[in-house]
């Protein structure tokens, strides 16, 4: 059982015990030592309650049943494509299954085997059923940062991704994937920048790069929040919670003098400024630089 409890983070199921010979009173024994911890139903931490979330995820798999999967928003955090601070653990299982405290059951009439894999020891929906469920549940914003980051980590595979959608038709979630993979996604790292990326874009402006990584002189490695480099454009958000230290303050100033130096111009909003008039900023100085013969 230790062995077994290793290998899965920590947690076992009732099911599991019985395969390996440990019958009901022995088991029942165990988790009146304390040797085995209550999770869900049939579902236990051996030794210890301790458990990381991937022990949690695991165990909430294990408590649906055989052929049950983690997904939708907490298979997208268990991929690393979008960080949750939900405390209800998806999971997707067999129709007639039924849920427990702490678990948002998906009931599928039936998930294709091609559809499910095992992430780091736990099953789980691929990365191209991840991003359909997300797309059937998330904001758009969202969606568009979990495909950044799915290219980041290289786990983008657009062939997978056209499969799933084609093998799926009917899911709530195909026709907003679809769109939302005919552009290059870009990866924001919170709301308000995914906001300020969606006015910029209903303003008509060019597309800029997004957190891309970027060299400046006597500063070296950065990642400007908006960068337009055929217009040496960046444009930069602060927020109190990152910047409003004394030593942020300091560290951004020497960072947009770095930058000025290597040709860039530099806009910097707050997000307590008018998104409205910062746009209108925004496209007064792409205007100006490709006036004077600026722009690249």
């Amino acid at each position: 059982m230790a062995e077994l409890a290793e290998r899965q983070w920590g947690v076992v199921s009732r099911r599991q015990l019985a395969a390996l010979g440990v019958s009901r009173h022995t088991a029942d024994h165990w988790l009146r030592a304390g040797r085995l911890h209550r999770v869900h139903q049939g579902v236990y931490a051996a030794g210890h309650t301790a458990l990381r979330a991937e022990g949690h995820r695991l165990a909430a798999v294990l408590a649906c049943g055989p052929g049950a999967v983690l997904s939708h928003r907490t298979a997208a955090a268990h991929w690393g494509l979008l960080r949750t601070d939900q405390t209800r653990i998806d999971v997707t299982a067999p129709r007639g299954r039924h849920g427990a405290p702490g678990i948002r059951l998906h009931r599928s009439r039936c998930l294709d085997a091609q559809d499910t894999t095992h992430y780091q020891g736990i099953p789980t929906t691929t990365v191209s059923r991840t991003l359909l469920d997300l797309a059937g549940t998330a904001r758009p914003s969202e969606l568009e940062r979990a495909l950044a980051q799915a290219e980041r980590l290289q786990l983008y595979d657009h062939r997978a991704i056209q499969a799933t959608i084609a093998k799926n038709n009917g899911h709530r979630g195909t026709h907003v994937l679809t769109q939302a993979t005919t552009r290059k996604p870009k990866w924001t790292r919170n709301e308000w920048e995914a906001e300020f990326l969606a006015l910029i874009r209903k303003a008509g402006l060019p597309e800029p790069e997004t957190n891309e990584p970027f060299h400046a002189p006597d500063h070296g490695h950065c990642e400007p929040d908006y960068h337009w480099p055929e217009h040496r454009v960046i444009v930069e958000i602060d927020g109190f919670e990152t910047h409003g230290t004394r030593a942020a303050f300091h560290a951004d100033r020497a960072k947009d003098a770095a930058l000025t130096a290597s040709g860039q111009r530099v806009l910097r909003f707050t997000r307590d400024d008018d998104p409205a008039l910062a746009v209108k900023r925004v496209r007064a100085l792409l205007v100006l630089t490709q006036r004077l013969g600026l722009a690249r």
